[in-house]
């Protein structure tokens, strides 16, 4: 597929600065674009790369201002990143396989509830009371348990599990491999220090328009439900625990854990290998660096980093003044010496 720089900037409401006839037919990193490529422009840092490109049309800010003469020819729009990802959710759409219909070698119980146009590829498993929504596609090896219910053009990439009674709601992605509804880690001790397992009764609820990665898994609740609201975005191999609440677009990197009851606000941004503690209560718009431990709760808008999690600013200062220890150390070992000599 071809497209021209008027054609894109048209389909993204940007302006064309140079040859709007230059025509592109794939998308690179701006580094590695040859001609023919379509590439973009959003953190500053890469500007330089936009002198030397090859590309032959580079998404740019509406306020870009060149420093130096560019080859390319430039979109202006309101943000790079954004416009970006229109356009690859549209080639995605083009290019990605559609296929329909029930495949030998699937089992679709007869108690199952099958919605129009569905594709359920081959050893694909589909029990009794699930139901399924419209355009859903199972991938191979998915497994949909009992009472389980997927909704509408949501995708269950190969080998998704979805356990009994859970229900998913419509436009999700589920990656490979995606556990939903593994019994939580619930276990009382007796006495003798024997673990005995509480059974897990609740459901895990999926609202619309979430994604989620490969080997991630989320939890049944205890009792009720464990909870993902509309829109958030689960990286690879996370864990939720049983009953967790994550608000509506959230969105955590690969690695982070979330342990049992803990309830996350909305639009909060969780980085790689960050782990939260159970029992606590999350707000709304919380940013959590990289490897942060949480302890204990946070209000609305706090950004934190560190283990146990501190303001980022705090945890800055901090490893500055950590740098400077070992000489410290040595200035306060010298005073020592000088001390003892003058007694």
């Amino acid at each position: 597929m071809q497209f021209t720089a008027d054609i894109i900037a048209r389909h993204l409401g940007g302006e064309v600065e140079g040859q709007g006839d230059a025509t592109v037919f794939t998308f690179a990193k701006i580094e590695e674009a040859k001609p023919g490529a379509i590439t973009f422009l959003a953190n500053p840092k890469y500007t330089h790369h936009i002198y030397t490109t090859e590309a032959s049309v580079v998404l740019v800010r509406r306020d870009f201002q060149a420093e130096h003469p560019v080859k390319a020819t430039l979109i202006r729009v309101d943000d790079p990143y954004t416009a970006l990802a229109a356009l690859l959710q549209l080639a995605q759409s083009a290019i990605r396989p559609n296929p329909v219909g029930i495949e030998e070698g699937s089992r679709v119980c007869p108690g199952a509830e099958v919605g129009e146009n569905v594709y359920i590829g081959s050893f694909a498993y589909v029990a009794d009371g699930a139901r399924i929504g419209k355009n859903v596609k199972i991938y191979p090896q998915c497994y949909v348990g009992a009472g389980a219910e997927i909704g509408d053009d949501t995708i269950l990439y190969p080998g998704v599990k979805v356990y009994h009674g859970c229900r998913i709601g419509k436009r999700c992605i589920l990656h490979s491999g995606a556990v939903i509804g593994a019994d939580g880690f619930g276990f009382a001790p007796d006495a003798q220090g024997v673990y005995h397992k509480i059974e897990q009764i609740g459901i895990v609820e999926i609202d619309d328009d979430v994604e989620i990665g490969a080997n991630t898994t989320v939890d049944r609740s205890t009792m009720g439900r464990t909870h993902i609201g509309r829109g958030v975005k689960l990286d690879n191999l996370i864990q939720i625990a049983h009953n967790v609440e994550v608000g509506h677009d959230t969105v955590m990197a690969s690695q982070a854990g979330v342990a049992g009851s803990t309830k996350i606000g909305a639009n909060c941004m969780v980085g790689g290998q960050v782990g939260i503690a159970g029992h606590i209560t999350i707000g709304d718009r919380v940013q959590f660096a990289a490897q942060t431990g949480v302890p204990k709760g946070l209000p609305d808008d706090s950004r934190v980093m560190g283990s146990p999690a501190m303001p980022i600013g705090d945890y800055a200062r901090m490893v500055v003044a950590q740098k400077k220890l070992v000489a410290l150390m040595a200035r306060v070992d010298k005073l020592e010496h000088l001390l003892k000599d003058k007694n």
